[in-house]
C-alpha cells in the first residue's frame, strides 16, 4: 500500500482518514498513561515495545521501565522519565566523620581520609560516585561542597581531595584551618557516574582536578586485577600540580592490559619528557586520533566543562555510541528551560529584594544558602531568583526533568507529583522545604 503525502493547511473541521492500524492497537492516551502515570504493568510495556512505530525515545523510556521492574530491590521513581541517578542513598542528611588523615597530593590539592565517628561501617560506594561535605567552623554559615570519591571503594573509609582555588573558601578552609581529629558531617555516596561492568575496553580520561572519580574507578579495576583493556589519559599544567602521579602509575602496573598517557600544558623547566609526561600541550582529541583509542569501549570524562564537551562531541564524530561516552560534572550542571531565550549566565546569588526568614535551603554544587520566603512557590522558583542552573519542562510534577537529589531534610508537595521521584530525589518544580534542606544543584 502506498500513501500519497501532499502539502496543505490542517483547520477545524477537516477530515480524518485512518489509512492503516498497527500492532497491539494501542491508543496515544494508553501509551502517555504507561510513561507518566504510576505502575508501568510489565505487560503493558512488552506489549508497547512490540510496536514498529514507537519512537526510539519513548522505546528506551520502556525498556528503562522493563529492567527496573525486572530488578530485584529496584530503585524506586519512574526509570523511564530520569536519567539512571545510581542505587538511593545509604541514608539520610549527614552523618560526622572525623579526618583521619590529611595528605597533600600537589601543590593545590589536599585529601582527607574520613571515618565514621560512630565507628559503624558505611555503605562501600560505588566507583565514580561523590559526597557532600558540610564544612566550616560551627561560628560560621556551613559550607556545602560536593566532592567525588577518590580512593578504592571502602566501607570502613573514604577519601576526598579537594583543590584549592583563588578565592575558594571551602578549599582555603581545608587548606588552612581543618586539622586531623576535626569533626565533619557527610551524607551518603551517590551519583550515576559509575563504573559499569563487563568486557569491554576502558577509557578513563580526565583533567585538572577532574582525576578524583576516575582515579577511584581505576582503584576498583586494579583491587579485582581486571584484564580488560585500561586507558588512563590525564591532562594537567605540569608536574607540580599533578595530583595521585605515582599513585596512579602503581595502580596500572597491576593490570595486565594498561596504556597511559600525560600531557602538560605548562610544563616546568625541572619537568622531564617521557618521564612525567608524555606530551606538552592539552589533552584533546587530536591527541585521543593519535593514540587510536577503542572505539567499543566505555569513555568517562571529567574535567572542566569546555574539556567534557569538546571531547564528547569529538568521540560521537569518530563513531562511539553515545551510551558509552559516560561524563561528570563538577560545579552546577547546565539548565535546560524549554522556550526560554538563553540569557548571559550569572553566578548564584542570593536573590533580589528583602531577605527571605524561613528554612535554609542549600544548593550543594553552586556553594549557597538562601532562606524560603513564601514569595515562591517551589524549591524551582527559589533557584531561578538565585540564578542556580536548573532543568525543567512542565513545572507540574509530570515529566521528571526537575528530578534532583534530596541531600538532606524534608520537603512537601503542592500539587503532588504525577509519579514519586526516586529514593533520596526531589522533584523541584513542585516542592517547598519543611524545614533546612540542601539539594544537590
Amino acid at each position: 500500500m502506498s500513501v500519497c503525502r501532499r502539502k496543505g493547511e490542517v483547520e477545524a473541521g477537516g477530515e480524518i482518514t485512518q489509512v492503516a492500524s498497527g500492532p497491539e492497537r494501542m491508543s496515544v492516551v494508553e501509551i502517555n498513561a504507561l510513561l507518566y502515570m504510576p505502575g508501568h504493568p510489565r505487560d503493558q510495556l512488552e506489549r508497547a515495545l512490540r510496536i514498529p512505530a514507537l519512537s526510539a525515545g519513548w522505546r528506551r523510556s520502556f525498556e528503562a521501565l522493563l529492567r527496573q521492574e525486572r530488578e530485584e530491590g529496584a530503585t524506586t521513581g519512574n526509570a523511564g522519565l530520569t536519567a539512571a541517578s545510581g542505587p538511593p542513598p545509604a541514608w539520610r542528611g549527614f552523618r560526622p566523620f572525623r579526618v583521619s588523615r590529611k595528605v597533600r597530593e600537589s601543590a593545590n590539592v589536599i585529601s582527607l581520609l574520613l571515618e565514621p565517628t560512630d565507628g559503624e561501617a558505611v555503605a562501600a560506594a560505588l566507583p565514580g560516585q561523590f559526597v557532600v561535605l558540610r564544612l566550616g567552623p560551627a561560628s560560621a554559615p556551613a559550607l556545602m561542597r560536593s566532592y567525588s570519591l577518590s580512593g578504592k571503594p571502602d566501607a570502613a573509609s573514604c577519601r576526598v581531595s579537594i583543590k584549592r582555588k583563588a578565592h575558594g573558601a571551602a578549599g582555603a578552609y581545608v587548606d588552612d584551618e581543618l586539622k586531623v581529629g576535626d569533626i565533619v558531617q557527610a551524607s551518603a555516596a551517590r551519583g550515576s557516574f559509575t563504573l559499569r561492568p563487563g568486557d569491554t575496553p576502558v577509557v578513563l580520561l580526565s583533567a585538572g582536578i577532574g582525576v578524583t572519580p576516575v582515579l577511584a574507578m581505576l582503584h576498583a579495576l586494579a583491587a579485582e586485577a581486571s584484564t580488560r583493556d585500561i586507558w588512563w589519559l590525564y591532562g594537567t599544567r605540569s608536574r607540580r600540580e599533578h595530583p595521585f602521579a605515582e599513585e596512579a602509575r602503581g595502580l596500572l602496573k597491576v593490570l595486565a592490559h594498561s596504556h597511559s598517557y600525560f600531557c602538560y600544558s605548562a610544563p616546568g623547566p625541572e619537568d622531564q619528557p617521557h618521564v612525567d609526561f608524555d606530551a606538552p600541550g592539552h589533552l584533546d582529541m587530536r591527541v585521543l586520533q593519535e593514540l587510536n583509542l577503542p572505539c567499543n569501549g566505555d569513555f568517562y570524562i571529567c574535567g572542566p566543562a569546555a574539556f567534557m564537551s569538546d571531547l564528547t562531541a569529538g568521540l560521537a564524530a569518530l563513531g562511539v555510541a553515545p551510551e558509552r561516552i559516560h561524563t561528570e560534572l563538577f560545579g552546577a550542571g547546565p539548565s535546560l528551560a524549554p522556550g526560554v531565550v538563553a540569557a548571559l549566565r550569572r553566578p548564584p546569588h542570593v536573590p533580589a529584594g528583602l531577605a527571605g526568614s524561613g528554612a535554609l535551603v542549600s544548593f550543594a554544587r553552586s556553594g549557597l544558602n538562601v532562606r524560603w520566603a513564601p514569595t515562591f512557590h517551589s524549591l524551582l522558583e527559589l533557584a531561578e531568583a538565585c540564578d542556580v542552573p536548573v532543568r525543567w519542562s512542565c513545572r507540574t510534577g509530570v515529566c521528571h526533568s526537575c528530578e534532583t537529589g534530596l541531600v538532606a531534610g524534608k520537603i512537601g508537595y503542592r500539587p503532588d507529583p504525577v509519579d514519586a521521584p526516586a529514593d533520596g530525589n526531589v522533584l523541584i518544580c513542585c516542592a517547598q522545604p519543611e524545614g533546612d534542606v540542601v539539594i544537590d544543584l
